[in-house]
């Protein structure tokens, strides 16, 4: 599967999918307008090893809900970012069966390469 989850209304997602380029092989999902499904959640948290690594810390909501002071659980995670977008970590780039989460410099640069080799 070559697909990317992210949200259309972020300028940083857009920046980030202005350098992958990445071309009619993905098919694109913006979560606000195309909420994340529970089967398509579970398919990232496969790739990904955990619920967790899709959570976003930064998300406004994150403290305005208080989850800063709860130990949550991988049940929580998967709750919480089906139940909000924003807590999900984006963009989320699955190139194969590799996952990239995220805007952090190193995970766009590897998601760049992975995208480059779906294109041919």
């Amino acid at each position: 599967m070559n697909k990317i989850y992210h949200l259309k209304t972020c300028t940083t997602n857009q920046r980030i999918l202005g350098e992958l380029k990445p071309g009619p092989r993905f098919e694109m999902q913006d979560i606000k307008s195309e909420p994340l499904t529970a089967a398509q959640l579970d398919a990232m948290a496969g790739l990904a090893g955990s619920y967790e690594a899709l959570f976003s810390r930064i998300a406004m909501k994150y403290r305005a809900w208080g989850l800063a002071k709860k130990k949550l659980t991988e049940r929580d995670y998967r709750k919480y970012i089906l139940d909000e977008y924003t807590f999900l970590k984006r963009p989320v780039v699955i190139a194969g069966k590799q996952i990239f989460i995220g805007n952090a410099p190193k995970t766009v640069a590897a998601a760049r390469e992975a995208v480059r080799s779906v294109k041919g």
